[in-house]
């Protein structure tokens, strides 16, 4: 996960973008990179760093490279924004990372990675949930994918309820889908940074230096033990800041400018395939009949709300090619 999708330039969401071959190179990009944060976060904690702490770094370390990056290429004036746009950029990055990839870590000690990821595939669903409390009714077709999706996020809880595996770490990863999604609905309705790059590194400013603080709270430090954490987990830590949040969200804001929206927004529904994937060939995570089923129920859900979103959208718009506001993973 990085942060919330970036506004795109006037008049780029245009139809009739060429599918280019660096199109399909950065999709893919995109597909493969953010589809295996899920398995780099297992390595990660699993291997010895502490969640929060090390979640934290990763983004305060990803935030400083593309600050570096933002100021080589467009100066200061990158960050022009008023009082109001830094504060929500703020805030959306505590829901996102803090609530979104800190709870995400937390629970991934216990969780296995692909199921993480099939239960945060459901974020756009509580997105329109929230939309519709905050009295923006979705249509009748969307309302059907978001009670379809409820089915498949109950059939994977299916097990932690039966006492067949641990419920509050599962009820913690839907409860980081629901931060994220509260963090995504508010970058769409209060005043945010222009530049999608130097909202980004606001938001990972203030969501790293919350999850270190609250780690050190936590008593993290003294579970951080230099001399027995595993090299997987420095590895698989690196990924995390340079290849999951540098080069996945670069590829990402790069399709934005480039490639029809409702083309780029197909990351939603296959990263959790590609998460599930990595994670049964690395981890040997088991493929379960309730991970099959809830997986591939909560899949069609989002793929069915995001083609609905994006019809609704369309006829309002007329002409453009207007896709779900895009919710970015782990």
């Amino acid at each position: 996960m990085t942060t919330t999708a970036p506004r795109s330039p006037a008049g780029a969401a245009a139809s009739d973008r060429p599918v280019t071959t660096g199109v399909v190179i950065a999709l893919g990009t995109v597909y493969l990179v953010w589809g295996s944060t899920y398995l780099g976060i297992k390595y990660t904690v699993e291997g010895g760093l502490p969640p929060l702490l090390a979640m934290g770094t990763r983004f305060l370390l990803a935030g400083l490279v593309l600050l570096a990056a933002l100021l080589l290429a467009r100066g200061r004036a990158a960050f022009a924004m008023t009082r109001a746009q830094l504060a929500t950029a703020a805030l959306v990055g505590l829901f996102l990372l803090v609530g979104g990839n800190g709870l995400v870590a937390v629970a991934e000690q216990d969780v296995d990675s692909g199921l993480a990821a099939l239960l945060i595939a459901g974020t756009p669903l509580w997105v329109v949930l929230l939309r519709a409390v905050l009295r923006d009714r979705p249509s009748a077709a969307t309302v059907a994918g978001l009670l379809i999706g409820l089915v498949g996020v109950a059939v994977l809880l299916l097990p932690g309820v039966r006492g067949a595996a641990e419920l509050g770490p599962l009820l913690l990863v839907c409860l980081s889908s629901l931060l994220w999604s509260v963090g995504t609905v508010l970058a769409t309705r209060r005043p945010m940074p222009a530049d999608p790059f130097a909202a980004t590194v606001v938001e990972m400013a203030a969501g790293g230096t919350a999850m270190v603080v609250l780690g050190s709270l936590g008593g993290e430090w003294g579970r951080l033990a230099l001399s027995t954490t595993e090299r997987s987990a420095w590895l698989a830590f690196a990924y995390l800041v340079l290849v999951g949040s540098v080069l996945g969200y670069s590829a990402y804001v790069w399709l934005l400018a480039r490639a029809p929206l409702s083309l780029v927004t197909t990351y939603a529904y296959v990263n959790p395939a590609v998460a599930v994937a990595l994670g049964a060939l690395f981890l040997a995570e088991p493929l379960t009949v309730n991970v099959l089923v809830g997986g591939a129920v909560i899949i069609g859900a989002v793929a069915w709300v995001i083609t609905a979103e994006s019809r609704t959208r369309r006829r309002a718009l007329p002409g453009r090619d207007v896709g779900a506001t895009p919710v970015e993973p782990t």
